[in-house]
């Protein structure tokens, strides 16, 4: 039920947050913050701190790195059919979860003054993927497997593994983007 299913979402969030507290003075050895500690801090990611609990990758995440992550923020997940997240956030899903994050990643850090100018593919961790990447003076969308454009709508927050790039939907594979 979707009832059961917040429940599950707040104690993913929950422990997310107990573990990355526990941690967070020794993110690098410097007191930086790692993506992880970064994303459980702001509230505007709790979808997206619970999908990577529940997929595993939370260690992951908060290892050395480098990563770029273009994390989508709660509103992004919400735009999704009703019942996706909560479909994906089932243990029998957490394969197809782990798939639609690692679409996410990358593991070089890029910032934003980085990206070509122009539109560029780029191969997620998720490697049988690509993403079309569009660096433009307007800023940085991605078009996804989907065909539909995230705007970055945050670019370039720093963590001690890497960078983040907020993103204003969420990344689905499927077929290869056009890039051109």
């Amino acid at each position: 039920t979707l009832t059961g299913v917040k429940i599950m979402l707040r104690k993913f969030i929950l422990a997310t947050a107990f573990a990355a507290a526990a941690t967070a003075s020794f993110a690098d050895g410097h007191g930086k913050k790692t993506i992880v500690d970064i994303a459980v801090a702001d509230e505007r990611f709790s979808t997206l701190v619970a999908a990577v609990t529940a997929a595993g990758l939370a260690d992951t995440l908060a290892g050395p790195g480098p990563f770029t992550v273009y994390a989508p923020v709660n509103d992004a997940f919400a735009a999704l059919p009703d019942g996706t997240v909560e479909t994906l956030l089932k243990p029998e899903n957490k394969g197809q979860l782990t798939n639609v994050l690692l679409y996410h990643v990358d593991d070089r850090k890029l910032m934003a003054s980085g990206i070509p100018h122009g539109s560029t593919y780029f191969k997620p961790l998720l490697t049988s993927e690509r993403l079309c990447i569009t660096r433009t003076a307007d800023g940085v969308t991605i078009n996804d497997g989907t065909g539909t454009m995230a705007n970055v709508v945050i670019a370039d927050i720093k963590a001690s593994n890497g960078v983040i790039h907020v993103v204003d939907k969420v990344l689905l594979p499927g077929t290869r983007p056009a890039c051109h």
